[in-house]
């Protein structure tokens, strides 16, 4: 069995020699890599990895142009990854290396990804808090129920990161998108530590960045096979909606003998929703030929046995 750990780094030079001395000592098997992936730093961390990776040949860095963000990181540190089994955790010292060998004692009890909860998290209020609520909320949309989605400390089977599309603020729901496809998704409770260098790269327009991808997230987890199923149901309601108004119109004109100039804002109101009913209609016609086009580039097998 192979273990990759996968670590985003951005200005993180003061904790990086000490949190690789404690991976390497909580390492158990002999095949490992550990790939830091650079995130634009500018204190010198890529210098800082580069020198630990004279000493360990299993160290890869990948080192960006620029800082994009923690989902790109991980993507790129996913494609990457060779092992068996991918451990992901932050560059900060705040996740616990002890806790490899729990992650892989758990994950091997049949589960395809484990994501650790910070039960007894050490970070302010004003941090643990908006945690708190994204917990619950991304808990009630979605079918995974664990504590921490946002935990940096996680392990997966390599089959579960080579499927995972992770881009934008996507890193904060990779045990949803797992959910969403069939995996198994556990949690275990990890051991949280206050952070000895530097601050939090995380402000608080992360909360409201985070409710858009929740929302991209459930969407595209119920509708991206089947688009039209969306927009096929809000064009009905439209259209049959405007349907009815002038259905009304014609039984005030024809019946009651009231003229159009009477209704002539309900009129253009239904003709307007009958309008917008088959443009919704349209719209996921449109997407059922792009999921189409799209059906053949996950790649679903896991190997080939020839006799």
């Amino acid at each position: 069995m192979k273990l990759s750990i996968v670590i985003p780094v951005y200005n993180e030079v003061e904790s990086l020699a000490k949190l690789h001395q404690e991976i390497v000592q909580n390492i158990e098997t002999p095949e490992y890599e550990v790939i830091y992936i650079d995130d634009g730093s500018t204190d010198g961390s890529s210098e800082k990895i580069q020198e630990l990776s004279l000493a360990n040949r299993r160290i890869k860095l990948i080192q960006f142009y620029r800082n994009y963000g923690k989902s790109a990181a991980l993507s790129e540190g996913f494609k990457q990854a060779d092992g068996d089994y991918v451990i992901t955790m932050d560059a900060d010292l705040q996740d616990d290396p002890a806790e490899i060998k729990n992650l892989i004692n758990k994950l091997e009890e049949g589960f395809d990804l484990v994501s650790g909860w910070k039960k007894n998290r050490k970070d302010p209020i004003s941090k643990r808090l908006p945690s708190k609520l994204f917990n619950f909320i991304t808990r009630l949309f979605t079918s995974v129920k664990i504590h921490d989605f946002n935990c940096g400390l996680k392990i997966y089977r390599k089959s579960v990161i080579k499927t995972l599309d992770i881009y934008g603020g996507r890193h904060r729901y990779i045990p949803a998108l797992a959910g969403q496809k069939k995996y198994i998704v556990s949690e275990i409770i990890v051991n949280h530590r206050a952070r000895e260098f530097g601050n939090s790269k995380y402000g608080s327009q992360r909360l409201f960045h985070g409710f858009f991808d929740l929302i991209s997230v459930i969407f595209l987890s119920r509708y991206i096979q089947s688009p039209l199923y969306f927009f096929g149901q809000l064009g009905l309601l439209s259209f049959f909606t405007g349907f009815g108004i002038e259905g009304y119109v014609l039984y005030l004109k024809y019946v009651l003998g009231e003229p159009f100039a009477m209704h002539i804002a309900l009129l253009i109101f239904g003709v307007l929703l009958i309008f917008i009913g088959i443009q919704f209609f349209s719209i996921g016609l449109i997407g059922e030929m792009i999921a189409n086009s799209n059906q053949d580039k996950e790649s679903r097998i896991k190997k080939i046995h020839k006799g």
